[in-house]
This record gives structure tokens, sequence and C-alpha cells, in this order.
């Protein structure tokens, strides 16, 4: 299975790679049976809103106008009371799997708050239904993940090196009155995801099982803000006796965060300051949102990506390389190093005529200026004159890629600046450079943005 597995994202790989595709580690199956079960229940506005309506044929078709190629389901929140309900969705999100090969994947729900049950469904969802993953919800009736009750379940996912997906469910115990004024997933999922994720790193559960690779939902919640408070707080509790030593880092490793929700530039570049760019993923939350937002709100990613340089060289990580690595671990993973290796770095040395020289130094003004403002691809054209040889140009140019670098000669400013200097330049030689330190770029635009 694992064979037709690594085959299936071989697929995967080089569709994606020539048409650009998406895949998508955050939406939900909703299916005729979950929804009967609550209703018989009375629980169908246990998470304050109604639950969104959801066939296989709209999911297909939003995907394909789109352009994701994959699609990652996980049950729906409340959580099912019956395991036999879980066991149903499990069986149900296998056989869409089957049916659509490269288009599905699924986490399998299990039947918590009964930890052994739990870990029978995660043994027969993982090795005979050939889950991908497993589902957690941040809690099940106040049983929290963190809880130590958890332990074994988590051992058994170690042992299976599971990726998990988590999801924020309703808090428990839970103020009506506020969840009237402010749904749930307005703010209370934020909190509640980052206090089931904090859970687990003060109890060291993700340093200690540490195969296990955690999806956390919408963007991080308030993790970018929660863990640098936690770690300046951790010496006072410790002294206190309130928590033990705690490994930040061996926990953070595990973590992974889907772009889900009110996703930005500026989020990402927050994200970051906790985690690395192989790490993020790209998610659609659907159906909770209506395609044409949803399709939106993926266009609006693909042009930040494409056009912040400090973020342009993640863009096909985030979109698919990342979640195509987490989901079949094998080949190479992808990192911020690999991304950057398509980027262009050079010092281009000129030497210009003397009678030339202040005419030439308008036209490489101007051409630099423009550039940098009207071509998403071009990060860097700086032009230096050497003082002690003042017809010695130097310009530092840095493009996102070979395809941008093209781009930019057949630009109509370029093709001003190439054709009116000719007769101008007496030599140039156009050297390209290799970092000595493939990481250090990221560094350099992340200072640069903090100190604009």
């Amino acid at each position: 299975m694992k064979r037709i597995r690594t085959i299936i994202f071989a697929m995967m790989t080089a569709t994606a790679t020539m048409a650009q595709v998406v895949i998508d580690v955050h939406s939900h199956i909703i299916t005729p049976e979950f929804v009967s079960s609550l209703e018989s229940e009375g629980r169908l506005m246990d998470e304050g809103f109604p639950l969104p309506k959801y066939d296989i044929e709209s999911h297909l078709r939003w995907m394909d106008e789109v352009g994701v190629q994959t699609s990652v389901l996980t049950l729906a929140a409340p959580q099912p009371s019956s395991a036999e309900v879980v066991r149903q969705n499990n069986e149900i999100a296998a056989r869409i799997k089957r049916d659509y090969p490269g288009r599905f994947l699924f986490c399998a729900a299990l039947p918590l708050p009964d930890v052994s049950k739990a870990i029978r469904e995660a043994i027969y969802a993982l090795d005979t239904l050939k889950a991908d993953g497993i589902k957690l919800a941040t809690n099940v009736g106040g049983q929290y993940l963190g809880s130590p009750e958890l332990d074994t379940l988590f051992s058994v996912l170690n042992e299976r090196r599971a990726v998990i997906i988590l999801h924020p469910h309703r808090p428990e115990p839970v103020n009506r009155q506020v969840m009237q004024q402010t749904p749930l997933a307005m703010h209370e999922y934020l909190s509640e995801t980052t206090r089931a994720v904090s859970n687990m790193i003060s109890r060291n559960v993700l340093a200690r099982y540490n195969n296990i690779k955690v999806v956390v939902p919408h963007c991080g919640a308030y993790l970018p803000l929660a863990i640098p408070r936690m770690k300046s707080l951790t010496p006072v509790m410790q002294t206190n006796r309130m928590v033990g030593e705690i490994d930040y880092e061996a926990s953070l490793r595990t973590l992974y965060y889907d772009l889900a929700g009110a996703h930005s530039p500026e989020t990402i570049r927050m994200l970051l300051t906790i985690t690395t760019p192989d790490h993020l993923l790209y998610g659609s939350d659907y159906p909770y949102v209506t395609p044409q937002a949803l399709t939106q709100s993926l266009a609006r990613m693909k042009q930040y990506l494409s056009d912040e340089y400090d973020l342009a060289a993640f863009k096909e990580m985030i979109l698919w390389k990342n979640a195509k690595w987490l989901f079949d671990q094998t080949g190479e993973k992808p990192t911020a190093a690999s991304a950057g290796e398509n980027m262009i770095v050079r010092i281009a040395e000129i030497e210009v005529s003397p009678e030339y020289l202040e005419k030439y130094l308008a036209y490489a003004n101007e051409v630099d200026r423009l550039s940098v403002e009207r071509e998403p691809g071009v990060i860097c054209l700086f032009p230096m004159q050497s003082a002690e040889a003042p017809t010695t140009i130097r310009i530092l140019e840095i493009y996102a890629s070979e395809d941008a670098y093209q781009k930019h000669l057949n630009t109509d400013h370029f093709q001003k600046y190439k054709q009116g200097t000719l007769h101008m330049v007496k030599d140039l030689k156009l050297p390209t450079m290799k970092p000595l330190d493939d990481e250090m770029m990221g560094h350099i635009f992340k200072k640069m943005r903090i100190t604009k």
C-alpha cells in the first residue's frame, strides 16, 4: 500500500509541476449519516451555527475550477457521541479516497473520550482503512489534548508516525451567552486551538512523541503570540513548581500550520517567528466558506506569494510541496534553502566610456527603479559607482527565478536601456554568484521588513 501511495503522490507531483496545482489540507466531510446522528440527539447546533451542506460532486467541481489537485478530508465538528457513527464516517471517507484516487486523502476521526475505543479505531483506520492520518478535536467533553489519559493513544500514533490534523471544537465548559454574542468561529476557536496546543507543549507530549506530525489549523491561531509568552513565564512557573522542564524546540518541530482563514503576508511572517517555511500548508476550510470566497482567497494568496519578495521563494512549498512531503514522507523534504535554489544572484560588472558616463547613469537609474517597482520577480537591482574609478559600475541583481529574469529581459524599460546604452559600454561581465549560506537571504529580507 505504501508503494501505491508513493506512485499516486508521484503522479500528483508531476501534475502539480506542470499545472501549478494545490494540495488542500483543511477540508471537511459532512455525511448524511453524521447529520442524522446529530439531529437524533438534538445536537445540530452544538457549535453555535448550522452545518453546511456537503456533496462530493460540488467539492470536486470547486477543486477543478481553482486547481486543487488533492483535498484532505476530516470530519466536521461536533464530535459524534457514538463509536459506530465514527466508524461509519471513516469508512465513507475511505471509500471516497478509493473512488477518486489522487483527489482525496482522509484523516480518520476517533470516538473519544473513550481512550480504549479511540486506540482500536486508530489502529483500524490506519492499518485497515489506510487513513492518511488522524483528526483530533481540541477537546471532547472537556477531555483536552495534553491530558495524561491520552498518553497511551499518543504512544500508538507515535509508533505509526501518524499525521494529526487538529480542529477546534466548542470549549468545555462554555459560556453560552458569550457564545451567542461572539460566535465560536470568530474568536473562541482560535483560543481553543491555542489552549490545546499549549497544553500539549507544557506536558512535553509533542516532545515525547516526536514521530507525530501535528497540523495546527487557522494560521496557527494565537500561537505566534502565546509561545513567546509561555517561554518568558516558564522560569516563574518552575520556581513555583507549577510546571517542569519544557522542551519547546522539540515540540515546535512537530507542528505544521495550515493557512485556512484570515491568511495574509503579515500572518505568514508572524508564523515564521515560530516555525520555518517548510511547515506552512494551504487550507481552504471547505465547505464552511462559499466556493466564490474560497476562489478569491486562493487567488489572493497566489498573488502575494508571487509579489512579496521575501515570500516568493516559498510559494510552491506552501501551495503543495510541503503537504506532499508531509503525507508521503518520502524523498527530499522541501527546505527554505531548496526553495531559494532558483533565485539568481549576481553582481554585474560594467565599464562605461567616460564621454557617455552621465547619460549611462541616467539610463541605469531609470531601468533599475522601474524594474523593482513594476516587476514582482525583480527583487533587487542596485547600481553602484566606484568612488576611485567613476566609470566602473557594479549592479547587484537578484531575481526570484530564471523565469523572472527572462521576463525582465523582455520588458519595454529593459529594452530601452539595452538599446540606448549599447554604444556606451566598453566592457560587461555578468558572473552569477553562489551564496555561501542559502538561508541568509531570508534572514536579510526579514530584517529589512522589520527595520523598514
